[in-house]
């Protein structure tokens, strides 16, 4: 029988600080920044699903809603999605807070998806997910943003 785990096994949180050194010349964030942070969660959210190392094989989207200037704070979030016999699909969503207005939005979406590794580098078998909220369940029918 397949082992089934749940999806707050990989729900992952990061919390950033948009820095000058991170921006443009408009004092907006990189997105090449952005993916980094998305790459970096990515992966360690689904490290926690398979408790294997896992690689990126694809950023199969990537949204970019609004942008986050210096002094805004990012807070990441993401989850195993779906996964596939060595595969799983991580969504990553990006909010920015503006700490004077205390407005937050949606800055990205994006999905990735991670193979796990044996310790040999080859692809091996992960757990499947089991989505708990109904918009989980949705966000996996529909395209994202």
């Amino acid at each position: 029988m397949e082992k089934t785990i749940s999806v707050n096994v990989s729900r992952t949180y990061q919390t950033k600080l948009v820095l000058p050194p991170d921006t443009n010349h408009m004092e907006t964030i990189f997105g090449g920044t952005i993916l980094s942070y998305i790459d970096e969660i990515a992966a360690i959210s689904a490290m926690k699903h398979s408790r294997k190392v896992v690689v990126t094989a694809s950023i199969d989207a990537v949204h970019f809603v609004s942008s986050a200037k210096v002094g805004d704070i990012l807070t990441l979030e993401a989850f195993v999605l779906s996964t596939g016999r060595t595969s799983m699909k991580v969504y990553v969503k990006v909010e920015c807070e503006n700490l004077e207005d205390e407005e937050k939005r949606l800055t990205t979406t994006s999905t990735l998806t991670m193979v796990a590794l044996d310790e040999n580098g080859k692809p091996t078998p992960v757990p499947k997910v089991m989505l708990e909220a109904d918009w989980e369940k949705e966000l996996l029918l529909k395209k994202q943003p």
